[in-house]
């Protein structure tokens, strides 16, 4: 895996590639970005704002999605992959906050974890995005990186790539290096075709080093 002085440089190389890397998903309050964070499961951020556009637009309030069938909701979002499951998900989500937190989004992962259709990465994303807490999610984009450039190990599960990362990162860079790793893994180190032949990073890659020698093979 690599050294503290690698990790320093690629920290520094997301930093120069992606300086304004920040959470693409459309929200104004934190009640929004819960809803669409927990639209994006499995889906793209792209897809997410073209239905919360509107969506956001008729529902401005737990009570909003409350106050509609579940098969309204379920046509709202139909577009978004799992819409069914999501929309029972998110009308429980309402009725928890109304019932245990007067409305309100709670701030503590704790707390965040039990409203359903939320998990520690909706979480974590919250937590940083709406309320500033130093927080790393890991998503697929995070996981890829992490795993492409030896943070951690390959077998590493989720919760383990999050907590190698939280250590060997500074804490008051948690939060912009989970957008920079993001936008990194989104716009560059893609899962198929990655861009290794203009790679910043490739000397230090393996993964990208392995590419690049068995395409130079089958060449």
């Amino acid at each position: 895996m690599l050294n503290k002085t690698e990790i320093r440089y690629c920290l520094n190389t997301f930093g120069e590639m992606f300086p304004e890397a920040h959470c693409e998903l459309v929200h104004e309050n934190p009640f929004e970005l819960v809803i669409a964070v927990a639209l994006s499961a499995q889906c793209t951020d792209v897809l997410v704002n073209k239905v919360t556009k509107s969506l956001f637009k008729k529902y401005k309030t737990p009570e909003d999605y409350l106050e509609v069938s579940l098969e309204e909701l379920q046509q709202d979002i139909r577009s978004i992959g799992l819409y069914r499951n999501k929309a029972k998900n998110i009308q429980k989500l309402c009725r928890m906050l109304i019932d245990d937190y007067n409305g309100v989004v709670p701030k503590t992962r704790d707390e965040l974890v039990k409203l359903p259709g939320v998990g520690r990465k909706t979480a974590n994303v919250v937590m940083s995005v709406a309320f500033g807490v130093p927080a790393i999610a890991v998503d697929t984009h995070v996981e890829r990186v992490s795993k492409r450039l030896a943070f951690c190990r390959w077998k590493d599960s989720v919760l383990e790539v999050e907590k190698t990362l939280m250590r060997k990162i500074p804490k008051e860079e948690w939060s912009d290096t989970h957008h920079r790793l993001i936008f990194f893994g989104r716009y560059h180190c893609k899962a198929q075709n990655p861009q290794c032949p203009q790679c910043p990073l490739l000397e230090m890659c393996r993964e990208g080093k392995k590419r690049m020698k068995a395409a130079r093979a089958s060449g």
